[in-house]
């Protein structure tokens, strides 16, 4: 077998680990789907409409929870690594006769497939909420390929940050911090609504770029603003998570082979 057939078999093979373990642990697949469906209909009908946002608030509301769930799969990805690595399972799997990178790529693989399907249930509950996309079939590909590739860098940080980590009970420290960077961002309400510095960080929030720029291609109502991250949410929608993976993912790498030192 070749090098680049050996990695393929291999990363396929643990990518089949992680899909095992769904079928092993149902409740938490289901759990992990269920929680963004009740953060949509607790902020869509009982914390009530978004301020600044002109249009029906539902569909302001959607893509930000669609950004939102592709951020808090960090934490999950977090907590798979550690207990991988608290159970010593990452290291037998260093110690066997198989490409090293493929317990990298099958993780991500296994979580990128995981955050598809949960984008697939989001979207269809929020389809019966009554939000819709009004530009092409195009368009919403492409918003939804944007929302997967932010899903992809914090699947990164998640895979190094899990590594630093090293203990499922220090994942609780990163949740302390990944919630609040996730409420700071256009999501639920527009910075215009809110004070003139706050307004600015939470535009230069990488979510928000993406939220903004989603938002547009669905054709739903946005965050109106005049700056020029919102002028080019677009561009930032793109060079954010880019910049987030040329950064986590040698961070990742490297700290991945250094765990036989």
């Amino acid at each position: 077998m070749s090098a680049a057939a050996w990695v393929v078999s291999d990363s396929w093979t643990m990518t089949r680990r992680e899909l095992a373990h769904w079928a092993r642990q149902p409740v938490q697949v289901v759990v992990g789907l269920v929680f963004p469906v009740m953060m949509l209909l607790m902020f869509g009908f009982l914390v009530g409409g978004g301020r600044g946002v002109d249009g029906e608030y539902v569909e302001f509301l959607v893509p930000g929870m669609l950004v939102l769930t592709m951020a808090f799969g960090l934490e999950s990805t977090m907590t798979a690594v550690t207990q991988d690595l608290g159970k010593g399972v990452i290291d037998r799997f260093r110690a066997m006769p198989m490409s090293s990178s493929a317990v990298l790529v099958g993780r991500s693989a296994a979580d990128m497939l995981q955050s598809a399907v949960g984008l697939a249930v989001l979207a269809g509950v929020g389809l019966l909420l009554g939000w819709r996309w009004h530009g092409s079939a195009g368009a919403a590909l492409t918003a939804f390929a944007l929302l997967l590739l932010l899903r992809f860098a914090m699947l990164w940080i998640g895979i190094y940050l899990g590594m630093v980590a090293g203990r499922p009970e220090l994942v609780q420290a990163v949740q302390i911090l990944v919630w609040p960077v996730g409420f700071l961002s256009n999501a639920f309400a527009s910075p215009a609504s809110m004070p003139g510095w706050l307004g600015a960080v939470v535009e230069w929030n990488p979510m928000s770029a993406t939220a903004t720029a989603v938002r547009d291609l669905f054709g739903n109502p946005a965050a109106a603003s005049s700056s020029w991250a919102f002028d080019h949410a677009g561009l930032l929608a793109v060079g954010w998570p880019l910049l987030l993976l040329a950064v986590f993912f040698p961070l990742a790498a490297g700290r991945f082979r250094g765990l036989s030192r």
